[in-house]
């Protein structure tokens, strides 16, 4: 009996040793990065360190309960096809700008966004793929109007280290 159970363990072992040591070429991939990540994306001359909001419940959460969004942070909200936004403050205690994207990168519309205003804030087009907040003023802070450009190249970068294709998100 001891004989058997030696032979079995033994088996086992040797079949867990091989699964276990994988060939260098076939090594794991880097674990994709989280929504918490930070991600350096230009919007004109200015870069932004951005999350990526892209899956329902990152949208969904956004910056709720967040009061340390530094001063050049933002969240962007990327979408699979344009659209009319719309959005709500319900439980961010921080003031925001949204601005409004549409899927060429430029900027079509920016509006404020008060702490805990549950009342929603549409946007006025319905051409938009994303949409970023930052900091009340960011915007008008460092000349950021209509027309400037998002850098989609970078952005679609970002969504590749997310785990995401961007072409699925028009990038």
């Amino acid at each position: 009996m001891r004989l058997v159970t030696v032979a079995l363990l033994s088996l086992v072992l040797s079949a867990c040793a091989r699964e276990g040591a994988a060939p260098a070429s076939k090594t794991p991939a880097a674990a994709a990065k989280g929504v918490l990540h930070f991600f350096p994306i230009r919007v004109g001359e200015k870069t932004v360190r951005m999350q990526l909001a892209v899956r329902m419940e990152e949208m969904q959460r956004g910056l709720m309960d967040r009061r340390d969004l530094g001063a050049d942070d933002g969240m962007i909200f990327v979408y699979e096809k344009p659209q009319q936004m719309s959005f709500w403050m319900r439980n961010t205690p921080t003031p925001l700008d949204i601005g409004f994207f549409r899927s060429d990168g430029s900027l079509a519309e920016v509006h404020p966004l008060h702490p805990f205003d549950e009342r929603p804030v549409a946007s006025g087009g319905s051409d938009l793929r994303f949409a970023l907040e930052a900091n009340q003023g960011w915007y008008r802070a460092h000349g950021i109007k209509p027309g400037t450009k998002l850098d989609l190249a970078a952005l679609a970068a970002a969504l590749k280290e997310r785990g995401f294709d961007p072409a699925k998100y028009g990038l």
